[in-house]
């Protein structure tokens, strides 16, 4: 489902070359953040934060000529809105190069809205051990933060009123071209 063929209150916000370049970007910061890569690990949130990390790993990969270390962290259990929620959420394994200990790890993710997620994910990756730093790259920051939670890395920032959504959409994990667009009602 392409949200802007299918809402007239659909707004396009970056296009698949714009989230490369805000990805690119992205992968330049990290480098220069974080000079000794071998210790890096781009640990993605699924489904869009894994194909993310993946990409920004590319893009280092491409610029620097050194492969980071990539994983998944999965939030479903460690979200502290578990109990509440109608459905359980669907959980995916986590996999992260281990030890931690040493290492930066770059919690990867499609939209940072709460910090909740972040929250959950920086609790995940607890579990496996402790790393020297966790640091957080997202695609889109649409602000309304509820924990002191702020990304290390932003491909846009885009403030929105707390009605409207982000919707980010894939080629790997929606089988539908790259677009990111605003929601609004």
């Amino acid at each position: 489902m392409n949200p802007k063929q299918n809402s007239a209150a659909s707004v396009p916000i970056m296009d698949a070359e714009a989230i490369r370049r805000a990805l690119r970007r992205i992968a330049h910061e990290i480098n220069e953040g974080n000079p000794n890569r071998e210790s890096v690990v781009l640990a993605g949130i699924p489904s869009r934060g894994v194909e993310l990390a993946r990409r920004i790993a590319a893009f280092i990969r491409e610029i620097e000529k050194t492969d980071v270390d990539t994983g998944v962290i999965d939030v479903a259990m460690h979200r502290d809105d578990v109990g509440t929620r109608k459905e359980l959420p669907v959980v995916h394994a986590s996999k992260l190069p281990l030890p931690l200990e040493d290492r930066t790890v770059i919690i990867v993710d499609d939209v940072l809205y709460t910090g909740r997620t972040v929250r959950a994910a920086m609790d995940a990756i607890n579990s496996f051990g402790r790393p020297a730093r966790i640091q957080l790259a997202v695609l889109v920051d649409r602000g309304h933060r509820e924990l002191p939670i702020c990304p290390d890395y932003v491909g846009k920032n885009l403030p929105t009123a707390k009605r409207e959504q982000i919707q980010v959409r894939l080629q790997e994990t929606d089988n539908e071209p790259d677009g990111v667009w605003l929601e609004k009602e």
